[in-house]
Formats: C-alpha cells, sequence, structure tokens
C-alpha cells in the first residue's frame, strides 16, 4: 500500500475517576470546576463554557451527592460573595490531573506496553503480585509485578479498602477494551480510572 493510501491511527486516552462503576469527575467537569475557581461565580462559569446554569448545577450536585461531600461553596452578600471550590473540589481536580497524567506517561512507553501486550491471555487477564500501594484520600495506586513489567492500577481509596487488597497479594489485572479492572481470587474488583477511546 502506497505512504498516500495508508491510514494513520492515534491512540488516546480519556479518564475519569469512579466509585462502584459510576463516573465521579472527567475532563468536563474539571474544566468546570476550574472556571469555576477562576470566575468566583457559577454564572460566569456557565457563560464562559457556554453551558446552561441548570446543567450546571445538576452537575455539581450529582457530584455532591457521589462523593458525599460539597465541591464548592457559596457565599452571599459583602465583598467576599461568590462561588468557590472547597478543599475536596481541589483534591478531586488534582487527583484527576495525576491520574490523567500517569497516563499520559504509561501509553508514552511504547516498550512496557509491548511487553505487556505479550502476556494478555483470550481473556485479557494478567496474573501479578502487588508490590507496593500507594493510598490516598481519594485516589490509591496499586503496582502490581507482572514480570518483566510492572503495572499500575488507579482505584478509589473505598474500593481498595472493600477490596481488601495488601502488599503481597496475588492479584489479577483484567483489560477490556475500554477499561482496566483490577480483581482478587475472591472476584471482588475495583475499576481503573482510565480508558483507552479511539477518538474523541
Amino acid at each position: 500500500m502506497s505512504e498516500r493510501g495508508m491510514l494513520f491511527l492515534e491512540m488516546r486516552t480519556k479518564v475519569w475517576l469512579t466509585e462502584d462503576g459510576k463516573p465521579i469527575i472527567g475532563a468536563g467537569k474539571v474544566k468546570l470546576l476550574k472556571a469555576i475557581d477562576e470566575e468566583r461565580s457559577l454564572r460566569k462559569a456557565c457563560s464562559t463554557l457556554g453551558m446552561s446554569y441548570k446543567h450546571a448545577w445538576l452537575i455539581l450536585k450529582k457530584m455532591n451527592e457521589r462523593v458525599g461531600h460539597e465541591v464548592v461553596t457559596t457565599v452571599r452578600g459583602g465583598k467576599g460573595q461568590g462561588t468557590f471550590l472547597t478543599d475536596y473540589g481541589k483534591q478531586l481536580i488534582g487527583e484527576y490531573e495525576e491520574s490523567r497524567s500517569f497516563l499520559d506517561m504509561t501509553f508514552g512507553d511504547e516498550t512496557s506496553l509491548e511487553n505487556i501486550s505479550f502476556k494478555l491471555s483470550a481473556h485479557n487477564k494478567l496474573s501479578g503480585r502487588v508490590v507496593y500501594i500507594e493510598k490516598g484520600d481519594l485516589i490509591s495506586k496499586v503496582r502490581i509485578e507482572i514480570d518483566p513489567e510492572v503495572l499500575t492500577s488507579i482505584i478509589t481509596s473505598d474500593m481498595l479498602d472493600r477490596l481488601d487488597v495488601q502488599e503481597g497479594d496475588e492479584v489479577f489485572a483484567i483489560i477490556k477494551s475500554t477499561e482496566v479492572v483490577l480483581a482478587k481470587a475472591d472476584g471482588k474488583a475495583g475499576m481503573k480510572s482510565g480508558t483507552v477511546d479511539g477518538g474523541e
């Protein structure tokens, strides 16, 4: 096939943080929170993003319900009035961006991806041993040794507690076309925060 007739494909990733398979925050919600932080007003943030006030309000309401915390706070009256991110809201953005950066680096490492791909079974299940756990308030990183590589799964800290994963445990990394799942031998599973997508 000539170069002119060749189809060039680029692998891209989309990231969101989930809890029990339900999305908590992704690129769109991060953009909304950042706009609120910059404008210090939900209405101005909506105007900047071209989003209706009601839609933005419903997004924030659903986020609050899912995480069990307020992600923004509103101060009424006086010079200090406005809508501001809470510490929890800022932490969510930080966790998302850290996960985003991690996945960018992972998918940019072609050697690592090629080595791991040789070990995929027909069911895309990799057997490995947990060698390191970095637990955060919201998100935790679980490093799994799959000789000769180390794969890192990013899951919520609540899910880490439910799985009862400890360093030295034998686990499975189950890779699907749209997500990576961390599972123990007892069948419990936790969702990774990254997906592979062929487009926007």
